[in-house]
């Protein structure tokens, strides 16, 4: 019986926004990097330059697609657009910060903070749409890089999605782990799913900041 070589995959969530510093959900709005985010991409691109990259792939919202075509020009692989890698569509509740939804529709707030997996903002998906999409598009790409490193670059709801997949946790377990921007995490996939190799490395951010208060 011939078994597929495992593929080694690097997730990484896209840089920082203005709408991440006010608590904005973004969903599938278009938000861009801000300053921070470019920066924060740009160190994640400087290191990863010496790794042999088979392919990229990104959320083709702006704030990842920006984030990976730092990487993209630092190691020379193109980036490929990834609708499947896209935020949780939040529909409703969009443009909204956490504040304003618990204001405005409290009921629906609860559902939401209490991880109701079949619970869909209007227009939205709810959590077990979202990993049933996020986990299908992994597994489609994957299995097209045999023995080779991959980056996926995607959001906060693709990597928490992946996190537990690879620690085997439900979508209702409280978040005990860090979900950083530009923090990378390094996941392998087989034909059997995900498991865990390492999780928000944000050494490049340190050493940046490190080397800056040397000078």
């Amino acid at each position: 019986m011939i078994t597929q070589e495992p593929t080694r995959i690097l997730a990484i969530r896209h840089g920082e926004t203005a709408w991440n510093v006010d608590t904005r959900i973004q969903g599938h709005l278009n938000i861009p990097l801000n300053d921070t985010g470019h920066w924060q991409a740009e160190r994640l691109g400087q290191a990863l330059a010496g790794e042999e990259i088979a392919a990229i792939y990104a959320s083709d919202l702006s704030r990842a697609h920006e984030t990976a075509l730092y990487v993209g020009r630092a190691t020379g692989v193109a980036v490929m657009p990834e609708l499947g890698l896209r935020e949780r569509g939040f529909g409703d509740f969009e443009g909204k910060t956490f504040a304003e939804i618990e204001i405005a529709l409290p009921d629906q707030a609860e559902r939401w903070r209490k991880r109701d997996p079949s619970f869909a903002p209007a227009g939205g998906e709810s959590l077990l749409q979202v990993q049933e999409r996020v986990l299908a598009t992994v597994d489609r790409l994957a299995k097209q890089h045999p023995g080779e490193l991959i980056v996926m670059v995607g959001h906060g709801g693709v990597m928490d999605v992946l996190y537990r997949a690879a620690t085997r946790l439900d979508l209702q377990a409280a978040r005990t782990w860090l979900l950083g921007n530009t923090a990378v995490n390094r996941l392998l996939w087989t034909p059997e799913g995900l498991s865990l190799v390492g999780w928000s490395d944000t050494q490049h951010l340190a050493d940046a900041l490190l080397d800056e208060s040397s000078t």
